[in-house]
């Protein structure tokens, strides 16, 4: 995996399932990783931990979810909230990137490139997809 420090992990926070795609300085282009289980207790810490270590980003992103009026979305506080415990976790700067319509954004490409029916989009694969869709977007800013 890539260790360079021109690695960056983007995180698509969800009460569900937080997406998470990998990026590069040098391409400003992401690629998704996976979509990472979260309870009612919280995310899978020890999954998020895992990728942390397995792919050693200098930096991370993680969008925060917000009303197409701007106003602060249900789930803002709680993608707030997880990205401190990230910048805790792993001492990493963690930085936060406006996410309206990054899923939706996510689900249509993903749709128009499974068009020809080889197996149907799955929530994760939106997920990690969305996740790609912030992450590219903070690293084109």
């Amino acid at each position: 995996m890539a260790a360079t420090g021109f690695t960056v992990l983007g995180f698509d926070y969800g009460r569900r399932r937080i997406g998470v795609a990998v990026g590069q300085h040098i391409t400003r282009s992401a690629s998704p990783v996976a979509a990472v289980a979260a309870r009612s207790d919280g995310p899978d810490w020890s999954r998020l931990d895992a990728l942390v270590a397995e792919w050693r980003p200098a930096e991370l992103v993680v969008g925060l979810p917000y009303n197409a009026d701007g106003t602060p979305h249900d789930l803002t506080r709680e993608a707030e909230a997880f990205a401190r415990t990230l910048a805790e976790r792993t001492g990493l700067a963690v930085h936060t990137v406006d996410e309206r319509l990054s899923s939706v954004e996510a689900e249509r490409a993903l749709r128009e490139r499974r068009a020809e029916g080889r197996r149907r989009v799955a929530k994760g694969d939106i997920d990690a997809a969305a996740a790609c869709v912030i992450l590219e977007s903070w690293l084109n800013r």
